[in-house]
């Protein structure tokens, strides 16, 4: 492109969610507690937990990808088997109808607005995007409920971006280069040059997507020590979205 600007060639951005768009708000452990003293167990152990669910989550992701896309488990016996286990883990044995209502409280909860904030700077960069005449598309290893009811409920609805790529419905998940393939061609089969991924991850967003010749950059909202190695491996590295938007107007980003 020569001394073109970046912005004047992209055709698409495409954003990550969690740790770009929305951030969770407090710990793992507030909500397993809430759900046990709602019902009148003691509260959990906060740090066995987190431990447990840690394991319990990556074994499961191991064994069925994708929140259970290939195997056909239904996205709450996926989940289930994940709080079981969180739950097993961290030393905590409920009969099964006491577990049956714990659960189905942590479910509803993380399926609503309740756990997640906004970042301040989310919302106005994806209509600045949008009025710069770009397709913004959202890539993220979520389940179905992000984007029918997760999203919305915060605010981020189908008026802020064009089209979602959820590892849950797609039975793809990052890092696999294939989730970014896939988000061009619902941009409308564009070519990679024409696009530019933003994400919070070097293995997951930024590796995979410059990996089949898109665009990339990575956010460090949380001034994380990887970030250094990020900056070594080439990477433009920007503190939030206000930032990437200044970078992008400025036409310093050459393609």
């Amino acid at each position: 492109g020569g001394a073109m600007s970046l912005l004047s060639k992209l055709r698409c951005i495409t954003v990550d969610v969690t740790g770009t768009l929305i951030a969770y708000k407090g710990e793992l452990g507030d909500y397993y507690c809430m759900a046990a003293k709602a019902i009148g167990l003691p509260c959990p152990d906060y740090k066995r937990v987190h431990e447990g669910f840690k394991l319990a989550y990556t074994d499961m992701a191991q064994k069925y990808p994708c929140f259970g896309f290939s195997a056909k488990i239904p996205n709450v016996v996926w989940w289930k088997t994940v709080v079981r286990d969180s739950f097993v883990k961290a030393g905590y044995e409920y009969d099964e109808e006491t577990f049956e209502k714990v659960f189905k409280r942590i479910y509803s909860t993380f399926g609503s607005a309740a756990p997640y904030s906004v970042f301040q700077d989310s919302r106005p960069f994806l209509r600045w995007a949008r009025q710069k005449g770009l397709i913004v598309g959202l890539v993220s290893n979520a389940e179905y409920r992000y984007q029918e009811v997760i999203l919305p409920a915060l605010g981020l609805n189908k008026g802020e971006w064009d089209f979602g790529v959820f590892s849950g419905i797609e039975g793809v998940e990052k890092p696999d280069p294939r989730i970014y393939k896939l988000a061009l061609e619902r941009a409308g089969n564009i070519a990679p040059e024409e696009a530019l991924h933003i994400g919070d991850s070097m293995r997951k967003d930024y590796v995979p997507a410059k990996s089949i010749g898109m665009h990339a950059l990575l956010l460090d909202r949380f001034k994380t020590e990887a970030a250094k190695d990020w900056r070594e491996a080439g990477a433009i590295v920007l503190p939030d979205l206000v930032a990437v938007q200044q970078l992008l107007e400025s036409d310093k980003l050459k393609c």
